[in-house]
């Protein structure tokens, strides 16, 4: 059972209730101060699935690899061009009968969207609760959702809650497919695969604390191609260096 996707998707959906209830009572320098403890909790969960990596050349090589062909793909920028459609399907849901949504509420729905539908640690934790029935990722994604909703809806409304349910669709989706991949994994490629949903989740805190703007999106091919690279690196690779 998908709880832990369904647990997510809750969070974000009661964030954005209480957000609309609290409105503009949080002030800016409070949201700011309270998003950099969301980053540095997302970079120590990074750090607790980095370590588990059997094979750091493979990851290292997998996420590089996956990166460039997200960026040679353009991937942040089409997931940007699939949340711009849910957007202006929510903008127009929402601006019927009390007038039309201002641009800027626009463009922060759309930041909203890609956040909880398509970062990284959100599709990791779905295909790790997937595979093994591992829901940590996701539970303590659940917490700094519920914050992280309950901020943007202080602006945006009751809007925030409903991205919860193109959220649960994609997550659910992740979830079952993944359960259909574990058994033709091994444990190397399970921790490999953790690792490098490390290194997304690290990026993730960096950007969420604004300290740097890594390409997370972009970063997403690397959870497609670790499995099979660790695979690759421990079938031939290490036999090889071994004799």
């Amino acid at each position: 059972m998908p709880i832990s996707v369904f647990i997510n998707s809750l969070s974000v959906a009661v964030g954005g209730l209480l957000g609309t209830l609290i409105g503009e009572r949080l002030n800016a320098d409070f949201k700011q101060k309270l998003n950099m403890i969301l980053g540095c909790c997302s970079m120590c969960m990074g750090i607790s699935n980095v370590v588990l990596m059997e094979n750091m050349p493979a990851v290292v090589m997998a996420v590089l690899l996956g990166t460039v062909l997200g960026l040679l793909l353009h991937l942040g920028d089409r997931i940007t061009k699939c949340a711009g459609w849910m957007q202006r399907t929510m903008s127009r849901f929402l601006s019927s009968g009390s007038g039309k949504m201002d641009e800027n509420a626009s463009a922060t729905l759309l930041t909203v969207i890609v956040l909880f539908c398509a970062s990284g640690t959100g599709i990791y934790g779905s295909m790790i609760a997937g595979m093994n029935g591992d829901h940590s990722i996701l539970l303590t994604k659940s917490m700094l959702d519920l914050i992280t909703a309950l901020i943007f809806a202080c602006s945006l409304g009751l809007a925030v809650s409903l991205v919860a349910i193109p959220q649960l669709l994609i997550f659910s989706a992740l979830f079952f497919c993944a359960g259909l991949i574990f058994p033709l994994t091994t444990p190397a490629m399970i921790h490999d695969f953790k690792a490098c949903g490390g290194f997304i989740m690290l990026a993730t805190g960096f950007r969420i604390a604004g300290i740097k703007l890594f390409p997370t999106a972009d970063m997403i091919p690397a959870m497609v191609l670790v499995m099979p690279v660790s695979w690759l690196w421990t079938t031939f690779v290490l036999p090889l260096a071994a004799g």
